[in-house]
């Protein structure tokens, strides 16, 4: 009888450790079949469809946007997979489930597009690492010098720990693949109209506070396993609790500022977006090798998610139902 309680618990572990099995030997899909390239072209389709001229009504069709992109992704999983396990067997359905939830979160491809920027830099070749910039932050990189691209990229590091791997791991934990994905197309929403320029400030307030409220939790227990991180890795992790206390508040975002202080202090250096926002102690000048130790620190605190969130809150949708 217990089985029938622990099955489910199994099933999730496997999902899981497959997902991580095919981000680790594969990585990305490529474009053309990957989910979150399709969410951003379903976006493109309607962005300019909701635009009216009228605020309110703008408004009206962000949230419309919003929740019908999240239903035209999410819905189709869920029954996708539940059919997949009533003709297929577990077996398979572990295994779709596992491909589905991958491209929800993105470990390896952190990695493949930062380590060639610390290696340009490495090399003195700026025009190099400001090109290879373009692919993850939004600022202008022509306008960076070699301190702030450092800065940029480690500041990617840290909020992409969130929105890129705890985040959608942690719905996931809470409502499985159609969870995870769902957290996707609200992140990817964020990205491509959450901003508060005269174009997108109404169609596109609702995706943003989507995705302020989606990560609020996650942001935070991320946050505090990276000074558990800090602490492992022998770097300074009191130094990393200190800033956090101190800086996560400094962002205009009030998520954004948590995980980027914390690897601030880590790494004792200084983060800046210049005329936004600076973090953590000014130290002396920023190197490559911060960046590699920022993704040890993003990795480690991602498996320390797995182990310390995802896992408990398994554990306790299995009690639950038991």
């Amino acid at each position: 009888m217990i089985s029938k309680y622990i099955s489910p618990l199994v099933d999730s572990l496997l999902i899981l450790f497959l997902s991580f099995l095919i981000d680790l030997v594969f990585g990305e899909p490529p474009d053309k079949i990957h989910p979150t390239v399709w969410m951003g072209n379903v976006i493109k389709y309607f962005k300019p469809k909701i635009k009216s001229g009228y605020p309110k009504i703008e408004k009206k069709n962000g949230i419309l946007m919003g929740l019908l992109t999240i239903m035209l992704f999410a819905v189709p999983v869920r029954f996708g997979l539940f059919w997949i396990q009533r003709l297929f067997g577990q077996v398979v359905y572990i295994i779709a489930s596992a491909i589905l939830l991958k491209p929800t979160f993105a470990l390896k491809c952190m990695k493949q597009y930062t380590i060639p920027i610390a290696d340009a830099i490495l090399k003195e070749d700026e025009g190099r690492a400001r090109q290879l910039l373009h692919y993850i932050v939004r600022r202008d990189p022509d306008k960076l010098d070699k301190r702030h691209m450092i800065s940029a990229t480690v500041e990617s590091i840290g909020e992409g720990t969130v929105d890129g791997i705890t985040s959608p791991l942690f719905y996931f934990a809470l409502f499985g693949v159609p969870g995870a994905v769902a957290f996707r197309v609200i992140n990817t929403l964020d990205s491509m109209v959450g901003y508060r320029d005269q174009y997108h400030v109404d169609i596109g307030w609702f995706s943003a506070r989507m995705d302020t409220v989606a990560n609020y939790l996650p942001v935070r227990l991320t946050a505090i396993l990276m000074v558990l991180s800090a602490f492992l890795l022998q770097e300074d992790w009191r130094g990393s609790w200190r800033i956090l206390q101190r800086d996560k508040n400094v962002t205009e975002s009030p998520n954004a500022g948590w995980t980027m202080s914390a690897i601030a202090g880590t790494l004792n250096i200084q983060l800046e977006k210049k005329g936004f926002y600076i973090l953590g102690d000014d130290r002396g000048d920023l190197s490559p090798d911060h960046i590699i130790r920022a993704l040890r620190t993003m990795e480690l605190t991602a498996y320390l998610f797995c182990i310390l969130i995802v896992f408990p809150i398994l554990l306790f949708k299995m009690l639950i139902l038991k």
